[in-house]
């Protein structure tokens, strides 16, 4: 529950609740396991709903709905490489920390990792709907959120934190894009999310 109080906290104001959470000890499997074994399930299921239930408008076809099987199979792969991205980056925040004058402390780097991944998990409510996949960039916010957070979960000075943060932003608009990738190559057609 603590976690999830820190992550709404980090949502309103990032500035004023990264402080309080540096301070407190971080339970590194706890978050995983239910912060973001939670928040993961919101685009997993919503892009289910979206391309399995609700379906997609093809001009001339007619609603076009994904095979079950692909849906269901799609959302648990999908589901599973979001820890997999979580993770990767939390790795890469610890071990560049001191490339950007912080401190390494892998509890520390995978909270910000998964605090900041949060609004791109809020925002797969909007895999719900094909017209509203767009409404996804909202995610960016997790930007700002890394950005206030690296100086005091890594105790990096902010000119330094923002040439970090860009770098992490781009390594996981990466990760994403192979994850996405990847679930196309293995779940071909609309049943990708």
């Amino acid at each position: 529950m603590k976690d999830f109080l820190h992550a709404i906290a980090i949502l309103i104001d990032p500035a004023r609740a990264w402080p309080r959470v540096a301070k407190e000890p971080i339970d590194w499997v706890a978050l995983m396991t239910r912060t973001v074994g939670l928040l993961a399930l919101v685009p997993a299921l919503c892009g289910f709903i979206g391309a399995c239930i609700i379906g997609v408008i093809v001009p001339g076809t007619g609603v076009v709905r994904a095979a079950l099987f692909d849906g269901i199979f799609g959302a648990i792969f999908f589901y599973l490489e979001n820890f997999a991205v979580v993770l990767v980056l939390g790795l890469l925040l610890y071990l560049t920390a001191p490339l950007f004058g912080g401190r390494r402390n892998f509890a520390a780097a995978l909270a910000l990792a998964v605090y900041s991944y949060t609004p791109v998990w809020l925002a797969g409510i909007f895999l719900l709907l094909p017209g509203l996949h767009f409404l996804m960039l909202t995610g960016l916010y997790g930007a700002y959120v890394l950005l206030t957070g690296l100086p005091p979960m890594l105790q990096t000075s902010l000119p330094r934190a923002r040439v970090f943060a860009a770098l992490i932003v781009a390594c996981a608009l990466v990760l994403t894009l192979l994850a996405q990738w990847a679930q196309h190559r293995v779940f071909a057609g609309p049943a990708a999310m």
